[in-house]
């Protein structure tokens, strides 16, 4: 059945998160007003909705490829974090990549949101890690390089 999300309307605009598909991972997030966003800008969108989250969730905001690949207009900080004790207004941060102006539309698809169930780690502080086959080997060592 999933989960329960609360959701506090607060701009007359805020159009309820949608899964596009019944097979969709993610639901969408629409703009709540009109932005322009020049070329490598950055802003924040707003969504119109507070949400309270289960205790053991977090809402992951995520890209909508196709603006990504069609437009170059993606999340900033993908995913944007959604915390389960956060109560202020769900923003969208967006940065335009593309080599052209471009315009959010009130009621545009901007983003969509994944819930996801996670746990809080312990950090234990060892002398040293056991070895690995790959051990301190980083970026481009698996192959890609």
């Amino acid at each position: 059945m999933g989960i329960e999300i609360k959701l506090e309307k607060i701009h007359p605009n805020a159009i309820i998160p949608i899964y596009a598909t019944d097979g969709s991972a993610a639901a969408d997030l629409y703009s709540t007003d009109n932005y322009d966003l020049p070329v490598n800008a950055r802003l924040i969108v707003k969504t119109g909705w507070k949400m309270a989250l289960p205790s053991d969730h977090v809402g992951l905001i995520n890209p909508k490829s196709g603006i990504a690949i069609n437009k170059g207009v993606t999340v900033l900080n993908a995913p944007g974090t959604l915390d389960r004790d956060y109560r202020g207004e769900v923003g969208v941060i967006v940065i335009n990549h593309s080599n052209d102006h471009y315009r959010i539309e009130k009621g545009q698809k901007i983003a969509q949101i994944m819930f996801v169930k996670y746990e809080q780690a312990r950090f234990n502080i060892v002398e040293s890690l056991d070895n690995t086959s790959r051990g301190d080997g980083g970026f481009g060592s698996t192959g890609v390089k």
